[in-house]
């Protein structure tokens, strides 16, 4: 298969291309998402397709995915952009009680196969109110399914892949990982199955479970701990909805020790849930707490230094690690 070196904003950019061309039902809509003027992964499509099928919108959030699921009822697949994670929750009604609904509602005859686009804006110093990871909001929904890609190939494959998903996906991107490089497959027939994660980095003394952006800090953590004799195992989730829990219990039952990493705030975030899982699979086998590494519980200061301090780093995700395996050897100690 053919590939080209080329940044997370152009794979994804790509993806939407080609789903374009390939299906007449695909468009899209949002806010400043058409040409002149659009610079993110729409750029460039309005010119190419028109700007009936890479439509501007009205800033209404709610308006955007009621359009997107009405359109969808009607047989079209649209890929709708929420420009900033924050504001999801203007249109959390029409995402939760009318697309993750339809097909339960109409016994199967009905289904809702958009596609949200939302980007994430952690780490840029933009404030409280536009840098939140809310993730976690939408595993809790039946009938969504939640992408978070942490590479230029898992973005194409992975957004090819829900905008011919028959139920509701929510694509969210990391503008941190805008501009990150990677060879990316050019083949239009190029997807990744929602539900496969993806062990980035094989290893044997301890697994770090990530997604998205944490899942560089959780690779670079690993580096670090190889220089000190430590294997660790890299474990990109890549879709929390649907969770790939045979990939996770099978990395954490080889090396009985899991640290968990996300953007997400720590508190009820999807490390809770994983760390559930791994207490009820492979309870007596673990050798030490599962560790979980995510954003601290307080609104994100506006501030670049201290917002430093909010966010999983290698330093941390490193740390958690060297905690596993000091638990183990105290417990070893003691037994």
């Amino acid at each position: 298969m053919q590939e080209r070196e080329m940044t997370m904003r152009e794979a994804l950019n790509l993806a939407l291309d080609q789903a374009l061309h390939a299906d007449d039902r695909v468009f899209l809509l949002g806010e400043d998402i058409a040409d002149p003027g659009a610079s993110g992964p729409t750029a460039g499509l309005s010119a190419k397709y028109g700007h009936d099928r890479v439509l501007d919108t009205p800033i209404s959030e709610a308006a955007i995915v009621g359009a997107a699921i009405g359109a969808a009822i009607d047989g079209m697949r649209p890929v709708a952009e929420i420009m900033i994670m924050d504001f999801i929750g203007i249109a959390a009604d029409q995402l939760i009680n009318n697309a993750a609904k339809l097909r339960f509602m109409t016994a199967g005859r009905t289904t809702a196969p958009i596609t949200v686009r939302t980007q994430v804006y952690a780490g840029l110093a933009t404030g409280a109110t536009h840098s939140q990871s809310l993730e976690a909001w939408f595993m809790h929904i039946p009938g969504m399914k939640v992408i978070v890609p942490s590479t230029p190939r898992d973005g194409k494959g992975l957004l090819t892949a829900a905008i011919f998903d028959d139920d509701p996906c929510l694509f969210i991107e990391t503008i941190r990982l805008q501009s990150k490089k990677g060879p990316v497959p050019v083949d239009p027939g190029f997807s990744i199955p929602l539900g496969q994660a993806d062990v980035k980095r094989p290893g044997t003394d301890v697994s770090l479970i990530s997604y998205g952006r944490p899942v560089h800090d959780a690779l670079a953590a690993a580096a670090t701990l190889a220089e000190n004799g430590v294997s660790a195992e890299v474990v990109d989730l890549r879709t929390l909805v649907p969770l790939d829990v045979d990939t996770i219990v099978g990395s954490v039952a080889r090396t009985r020790r899991a640290v968990i990493a996300h953007d997400a705030v720590q508190f009820g975030g999807p490390g809770a849930e994983i760390a559930a899982i791994l207490q009820s699979e492979l309870f007596g086998e673990l050798a030490a707490p599962v560790e979980r590494v995510a954003t601290r519980f307080a609104p994100n200061p506006a501030a670049a230094a201290l917002e430093a301090q909010m966010y999983p780093s290698p330093a941390r995700i490193a740390a958690a690690a060297r905690r596993t395996l000091e638990s183990t050897t105290r417990t070893t100690m003691h037994g």
